[in-house]
């Protein structure tokens, strides 16, 4: 059997099994490609004529069906605007559209902030984007803190990204540019997540009542941890509207539909609709 003979039949077989993809692929096409490839350790562009070792696969794709484990997991490997990751359980499978925007920021940091680190796949790739920077890059999780120190070593930036524990932005420092992929899926969608997605850390999904628990944080914190030419970068999911209505003072610019920019100028005096804190300062 060739590498292409067993795709297809790996193939077949997660189409019959009702699988939900959007750890890294969105069809059941790519998702035999990446299993079969990535579990013989054969790049992507490999010659599919080539002899494949279907007993090798054969756990992996068990493994893929029987517990609906995304392949990201079975493997231990994901990859992010070609980049390669090591990922576990400990850490959300990476999939931020933030990745693919860093080329789009006209902005030169020298210091950055990546919030809610995970494995630290933003974190590398913003230290890869901008080779003048020096990243911090920070989780309220030491699980997930070791994964990403794994990551830092795997693509030899321990001199140029730094790893902390920290809540959110608190006991950090101040920076050019803030990036941020924080939990934000409301509790009505958490209770609806498919299978795949239960194997995740709670604790990285999950973003209160309205999915905006974690982002009106920053917001409120940004501020202070922004330079005056500074630029706050933040996915929200699928809660743009909601976070419109929550903020109507604010004017976001939407790079995607789901991620805002939000540069330090325009946060000045706003404050959640609704609320009765004092703005930030």
């Amino acid at each position: 059997m060739t590498l292409g003979e067993l795709i297809e039949r790996t193939e077949r077989r997660l189409c019959a099994a009702r699988l939900h993809y959007g750890h890294g692929t969105d069809n059941p096409r790519d998702e035999a490609a990446f299993i079969v490839l990535r579990g013989h350790r054969l790049p992507f562009d490999a010659d599919l004529s080539r002899p494949a070792d279907a007993r090798r696969i054969e756990p992996l794709v068990r493994q893929r069906i029987e517990k609906r484990l995304p392949a990201a997991y079975v493997l231990r490997e994901a990859w992010l605007d070609g980049c390669p990751f090591y990922v576990d359980r400990r850490v959300i499978v990476p999939r931020s559209h933030i990745a693919f925007l860093f080329r789009e920021l006209t902005l030169r940091p020298r210091r950055i902030l990546d919030v809610c680190t995970g494995s630290g796949c933003l974190a590398i790739l913003a230290a890869r984007a901008w080779p003048h920077a020096h990243v911090d890059a920070c989780d309220i999780s030491a699980a997930a803190l070791a994964v990403a120190r794994r990551n830092v070593r795997k693509h030899r930036l321990e001199d140029r990204v730094r790893l902390m524990r920290a809540d959110l932005l608190d006991g950090t420092g101040v920076y050019d540019l803030i990036v941020c992929n924080p939990p934000y899926v409301s509790t009505p969608s958490m209770r609806k997540l498919p299978a795949e997605y239960r194997h995740e850390p709670g604790i990285a999904l999950a973003g209160g009542r309205d999915g905006l628990q974690f982002v009106s944080r920053i917001l409120d914190a940004a501020p202070a941890h922004l330079r005056a030419r500074g630029l706050l970068l933040c996915e929200v999911g699928e809660n743009r509207k909601a976070l419109e209505r929550a903020y109507p003072r604010l004017a976001f610019t939407w790079m995607r539909d789901e991620v805002f920019v939000l540069p330090r100028a325009r946060m000045a005096g706003a404050s959640r609709s609704g609320s009765t804190r004092a703005p930030a300062a």
